[in-house]
């Protein structure tokens, strides 16, 4: 009944009638194009600030063919081979783009009329030129955008992609007072311009960790609004219901984003989260019959991404599931291309269900992979935090310890995952280690009789991912051992109704 609940809810999902523009948002955004060129410009810039990039290229380079002479389209484009916040860029491509305007960046001022338009050419040189490695470009980007934004305060183009440079600064890694100073430009603009798409969009950006996400709940709870046309707007909204517990958001949004054909979803960033939220509200079932969904629609031959999504995913279900004897992690796939983190989740999943079913060598031989993916991680071959790889790596070897009856090297090993994970920082989404450190740790003192230290781990557990339920069912658990029954009795309500149930 839920799966099928799920389906319906698939279907149910509203998209643009034949020949119908999708609604994107509202943005001013004036320059010296025709009405025509301007109107596929602007939606090029609409599908930007979403994050719609194959969609904003294509927008633009529309509004090239209409204009062959319009600047400000081959800015467009180039700006869709930058991905600020993913730390990732095309140099290559965007320097194609713009060489189709003219061969030089002098040549290409040039054919901009006006000073503003030519604020934003010279921004874009910036971010693709000469200037040295590309933290270095980023950042002379950054400071004509700020130049801009300065010299054209009403100008909220050039103030929310100033918020998108900043956010940009951090290379993929969350710096708190960038992203402070990015959130509170984009909030600023969102409360002028409540139908601003990026405004919404990179002030969730800057506010989706746990201590800072109830101030970007009222721009996750605009965006979808904003922009049901683009569907990483409707999963964006999902990084602010994520880092507060909101489950049911976190599910029903991801569902639109994956799209209204579940026949067609695979393993991918909304089909990740959407079958974490299902396992958070003790949906179990219809996470897994999720994960079988899309290796079907996949094919046992998976590569890069989804062979990373997919490992990630079956990690969360044996993990979060409890499925130590799971069918499909034996299931006969052909796997390549796959991220350091992915790799390393499996790892551990596939050792933790090992030793929970008392077949240590089986663990160890898991535990013995961690060997090659420690330096692939450190030498950064991808953007996987070598921390990521040593908290799992310990907390694998302190599960091992720990069955062994070592009691006193499990503690040891688990305060190095501990320290590890502590260390990384701060990100969104499902937890890169698939098993917090710290809610393992409060299960080993759980068995040991430790209450109160459990308690204590349960709680910085769910400092760092709040409303997961183990951590939530550990707590209530510790708790009431030490007495303390208002703290059980809130861990307790605060359990979804499925999990809850599960926990008893």
């Amino acid at each position: 009944m839920a799966r099928a609940l799920i389906l319906l809810l698939a279907s149910l999902v509203a998209l643009p009638a034949h020949g119908q523009e999708p609604k994107l948002g509202t943005i001013d955004f004036p320059t010296s194009a025709g009405p025509e060129a301007q109107a596929a410009f602007i939606r090029g810039v609409l599908y930007l600030h979403s994050f719609e990039y194959g969609s904003a290229a294509s927008a633009f380079r529309e509004a090239q063919q209409l204009e062959p002479g319009f600047a400000l389209a081959y800015w467009g484009e180039a700006m869709t081979y930058n991905h600020p916040v993913w730390n990732q860029q095309d140099r290559t491509a965007a320097l194609a783009a713009l060489g189709r305007l003219a061969a030089t960046p002098e040549a290409r001022r040039a054919r901009a009329p006006t000073a503003r338009e030519q604020g934003y050419l010279a921004a874009v040189e910036q971010l693709y030129g000469t200037g040295g490695s590309k933290p270095t470009r980023d950042t002379l980007y950054a400071n004509v955008m700020e130049a801009l934004a300065a010299g054209y305060p009403d100008d909220a183009e050039a103030q929310a992609f100033h918020a998108l440079a900043l956010l940009g600064l951090s290379q993929g890694d969350r710096v708190i007072p960038t992203y402070m100073q990015a959130g509170a430009i984009a909030l600023a603009l969102l409360e002028r311009y409540p139908d601003h798409p990026g405004a919404a969009h990179y002030t969730i950006h800057a506010y989706d960790d746990p201590e800072h996400a109830s101030i970007g709940l009222p721009a996750a709870r605009a965006y979808a609004r904003i922009a049901p046309g683009a569907p990483h707007a409707q999963h964006m909204t999902t990084h602010i219901f994520l880092a507060l517990g909101m489950w049911d958001e976190v599910v029903s949004q991801n569902i639109i984003a994956a799209g209204p054909d579940p026949s067609r979803w695979t393993p991918g960033h909304y089909t990740e989260w959407l079958q974490y939220g299902l396992l958070q509200l003790g949906r179990t079932a219809e996470a897994d019959a999720l994960l079988h969904d899309v290796l079907a629609n996949s094919g046992t031959t998976l590569n890069g991404g989804r062979a990373s999504y997919f490992l990630q995913m079956r990690a969360a279900q044996v993990i979060n599931g409890g499925q130590w004897h799971a069918p499909i992690l034996t299931e006969p796939l052909v796997l390549s291309g796959m991220r350091v983190g992915a790799e390393a989740s499996d790892a551990f999943a596939r050792g933790f269900a090992a030793v929970q079913r008392g077949e240590l060598g089986a663990a160890a031989a898991h535990q013995s992979r961690f060997a090659s993916l420690l330096p692939r991680a450190e030498a950064r071959v991808d953007d996987t935090q070598p921390g990521t790889v040593l908290a799992l790596a310990r907390a694998l070897e302190a599960a091992i310890a720990f069955r062994k009856g070592q009691q006193g090297r499990a503690l040891t090993l688990i305060a190095e995952a501990n320290a590890a994970e502590d260390a990384l920082a701060v990100e969104f989404g499902p937890p890169s280690v698939v098993k917090p450190t710290w809610e393992l740790r409060g299960e080993m003192l759980l068995a040991m009789k430790r209450p109160q230290e459990a308690q204590e781990a349960f709680t910085r557990s769910l400092a760092l991912q709040p409303g997961r339920w183990l951590s939530l069912r550990g707590l209530a658990t510790a708790a009431r051992a030490t007495g303390d029954t208002a703290a059980a009795a809130r861990a307790e309500r605060a359990l979804p109704p499925t999990a809850a149930s599960q926990a008893e």
